[in-house]
């Protein structure tokens, strides 16, 4: 089969907005001044149309992790992320937490066994697992992802590296959700933090490269926020990749879970998620300029959590501290959006550099935490203090239960996929 050609990048010059459209933010007292900068500046995109930066929002590249932006028929690989799909999955189990201080060795050799983690991390042949995602007919849609089946194969049932994991922990019900069908009460829970592995990151990789060619002469303060028009042949081909990343990636977490669940022998009750790093088409109030009273549009939320009306969502802490099951309230201004976890306050190499082992391991055996793995910048001092977090979009989400961690599994290489 001949290779198929790129077509030549266009020549036009695209002139940014001098000033950024208006957005709203949460939590400006946490939000470091570069981040602001990179809103700001993909802001002033053309394509733009609406934006929102959450409380836990620092420095990315282009758009800062944190940050929504909403375009008019463009979708942005970078403003995605390599990490396309990131993911929380959480389940919970009909048993008291306290089996895990009684069942140690069992439940860290569920940890240990039943996932892998760091980059480029898969099963041996003899330990792969099938999975109705692999039998997707999009996996032959493009030379790419013909190419991605394989490794998917491999790496079904893995986590990343960074601030990926997999931990124990206790899962408590404060009060009475009807959804959830959880009397109020203390449960066994597993939280996983992942997102597509190889794939995704292959994907996003191949297409922002594509979408930067194609508009050489796009301001060097937006270079990372090249798009393609949704409708042309490599918007639809990079959409139709993206929707196949995000549901590789939730496979990836239901195996994970069921794996794990068969190891310690308990049947769970329920399984929330909720993912990141991804674009949706959603309808959203017309903003202040655009005509129509209501718009269609492109929602790109890197490192932000859907919070649609009573949408469920789970925002983590770090190792060290606790997270949280919400539900959204659909707030417009955020569009319909909430903060992905605590947020960093320290960049890794800073962590490193600052933070001790011993002062990390200080910090996690006050709260009663193992670790099985993780590096110094993944550090609970490294990040925002959660509950200021949450109480700065206090107007973005209502809180249905809160997860302790217990026993905590990550790489530790200190290495990061998204």
């Amino acid at each position: 089969m001949a290779k198929r050609k790129h077509p030549q990048p266009s020549q036009e010059t695209y002139e940014l907005r001098e000033r950024p459209l208006e957005y709203a933010v949460w939590g400006a007292d946490y939000i470091d001044a570069e981040a602001r900068k990179q809103m700001d500046n993909a802001m002033r995109l053309p394509v733009s149309v609406a934006g929102a930066l959450m409380p836990d929002a620092h420095v990315g590249y282009g758009l800062p992790i944190g940050g929504v932006l909403a375009t008019d028929n463009a979708v942005i690989p970078y403003a995605v992320g390599v990490d396309i799909a990131c993911r929380m999955r959480l389940t919970i189990f009909p048993v008291s937490p306290i089996v895990i201080r009684q069942k140690v060795a069992q439940f860290k050799k569920a940890l240990l066994e039943q996932t892998r983690f760091g980059a480029g991390s898969e099963w041996k042949p003899n330990e792969q697992v099938e999975h109705e995602v692999l039998d997707d007919p999009n996996w032959a849609a493009t030379d790419l992802l013909r190419s991605l089946k394989s490794l998917a194969y491999r790496q079904l049932g893995t986590s990343g590296t960074g601030n990926h994991f997999v931990e124990w922990g206790a899962f408590e019900v404060e009060r009475d959700d009807p959804d959830l069908d959880l009397e109020r009460g203390q449960y066994l829970a597993l939280l996983s933090h992942s997102g597509s592995r190889g794939v995704g990151f292959k994907i996003a990789n191949f297409y922002s490269k594509l979408a930067k060619e194609f508009h050489p002469q796009l301001d060097p303060a937006v270079r990372h926020l090249a798009w393609f028009v949704l409708d042309s042949h490599y918007g639809q081909e990079y959409w139709l990749s993206m929707q196949l990343a995000g549901r590789f990636a939730a496979a990836n977490h239901e195996v994970i879970h069921r794996r794990i669940a068969k190891a310690i022998g308990y049947k769970p009750v329920i399984s929330l998620e909720n993912h990141h790093n991804f674009a949706w088409k959603e309808t959203i109030p017309a903003p202040a300029g655009f005509q129509g009273g209501e718009r269609e549009v492109i929602v790109h939320r890197k490192g932000a959590t859907p919070a649609g009306e009573d949408v469920y969502g789970i925002i983590p802490g770090s190792m060290g501290d606790a997270g949280y099951l919400m539900r959204g309230r659909g707030n417009v201004q955020a569009i319909n959006s909430a903060a992905h976890g605590a947020g960093r306050q320290m960049s890794r190499r800073k962590a490193i550099e600052t933070i001790t082992r011993t002062e990390r391991d200080r910090y996690l055996k006050e709260r009663g935490v193992t670790l099985l793995g993780g590096g110094l910048d993944e550090s609970p001092q490294a990040y925002k203090r959660i509950d200021d977090i949450i109480d700065a979009q206090a107007d973005l989400i209502a809180i249905a239960g809160k997860f302790t961690p217990i026993m905590v599994r990550m790489a530790d290489d200190g290495k990061d996929e998204g």
